[in-house]
């Protein structure tokens, strides 16, 4: 339908992949990083091309993420992290400033760093999808890391 159409490919065997975790909320972020690092495996990435970093809580993603894009060591970052909510608006503080420090990270670094965190209201909707009856979120972030690592080199290939 149309002539000029570019995408990147979910193809990831020359990528380098780093997966920043949060550990506040382990039962639900050791989920999403099984999916995540079983998804770049079976998307061509091996084990030694991948390197996880472990933070204290979901508002740490975002710096160590600029500070992994800033190595140019990886082609992709993936942040995992859940948000609940608890008897306070402190999440919304939490999620707006994450989802926003991610987004400039990856913007000012030209990186793809794929947003792969739970914004729940309950440990039961955290769990649906973090590899429950909702998927895993976990394996959406990382399909979205390969794709738009794939896709900027496409762009850069085509001189864009």
């Amino acid at each position: 339908m149309f002539a000029n159409v570019l995408e990147g490919s979910l193809l990831a065997g020359d990528d380098r992949a780093a997966i920043v975790v949060s550990r506040f909320n382990e039962l639900i972020t050791e989920r999403l990083l099984l999916g995540a690092a079983d998804t770049l495996r079976r998307h061509g990435l091996s084990e030694e091309r991948i390197t996880v970093v472990r933070v204290p809580g979901a508002f740490e993603l975002p710096l160590a993420a600029q500070h992994l894009a800033k190595s140019n060591k990886f082609t992709m970052i993936l942040c995992l992290g859940a948000v609940i909510q608890g008897e306070t608006t402190h999440h919304e503080y939490i999620n707006h400033q994450v989802a926003a420090g991610i987004l400039q990270a990856s913007l000012t670094s030209g990186i793809p760093i794929s947003f792969g965190v739970l914004t729940c209201q309950t440990l039961e909707q955290a769990l649906d999808r973090a590899g429950g009856k909702s998927g895993n979120k976990g394996v959406e972030a990382a399909l979205a890391a390969i794709e738009m690592a794939g896709l900027l080199r496409t762009l850069s290939s085509k001189g864009i």
